[in-house]
């Protein structure tokens, strides 16, 4: 993977690594919750054969700082200063679940900043049900700050509702890609989030589950190079 490279952003430094030729337009990348920039191992070698690709650790993650201060909002707007601070201009902004809904949110609230858009099995921001618990922190060293766990878990529960009414300002061309019945995320969900979405497009990955890019990374690729490559023709 790349060198690990780090940037300051409002209060926190993030961590990221990139890849690809400097002048391929910029794709960035956003990681769920619990993992890192290292979690797109497996598909980041394609995507940098066409763009400069920015893999993020998000705040509580990796080698990015870890201020226990978390949530959707906070995500969006350290991603926002990220791709601002770089100086990328519109980008191909990629996330999968935490990092999705990141996505989604940064799309609808700076829709100047995203040339194209692709939500991985993005948890919709609708009040789980039933309500989740926030189970106990696992044994050992840490590999992210529990507490982004917390507000990822708060925000599941009791999501601001101004974020489902948002989805219609994204104006990127917008790929959802599903995993199926076995992920955890319900699918009609992600239906409706594509249903909200103006002119969005939905993949299904048949049996891939929630983590597609790492279960089924070639048919992950191939959604998002056949989306691209529809965007680039028109």
């Amino acid at each position: 993977m790349g060198d690990v490279q780090k940037v300051q952003v409002g209060d926190v430094q993030l961590a990221y690594r990139v890849w690809g030729q400097e002048d391929a337009p910029p794709a960035v990348l956003l990681h769920c919750l619990g993992e890192d920039g290292e979690d797109w191992r497996g598909v980041v070698g394609r995507l940098a054969g066409t763009h400069r690709v920015f893999a993020l650790d998000q705040r509580g993650h990796g080698r990015s700082d870890w201020p226990g201060e978390y949530g959707f909002a906070r995500w969006r707007d350290d991603a926002i200063g990220f791709v601002e601070t770089l100086g990328l201009g519109r980008v191909t902004l990629i996330g999968h679940s935490l990092g999705a809904t990141t996505a989604l949110l940064l799309a609808a609230h700076r829709p100047d900043l995203v040339a194209r858009l692709v939500v991985e099995e993005a948890a919709p921001p609708l009040p789980a049900d039933p309500p989740q618990q926030l189970p106990e922190p696992p044994p050992g060293p840490a590999a992210f700050d529990w507490q982004a766990k917390a507000a990822v878990v708060a925000e599941r529960n009791a999501p601001d509702p101004r974020w489902w009414d948002t989805l219609d300002r994204i104006t990127a061309p917008t790929l959802v890609i599903a995993g199926g019945p076995t992920s955890h995320i319900p699918q009609q969900h992600l239906a409706d989030l594509a249903a909200r979405i103006p002119g969005a497009r939905l993949v299904t990955v048949e049996g891939a589950g929630h983590l597609v890019h790492e279960e089924r990374p070639g048919e992950f690729l191939a959604a998002v190079a056949s989306f691209l490559a529809g965007c680039e023709a028109h």
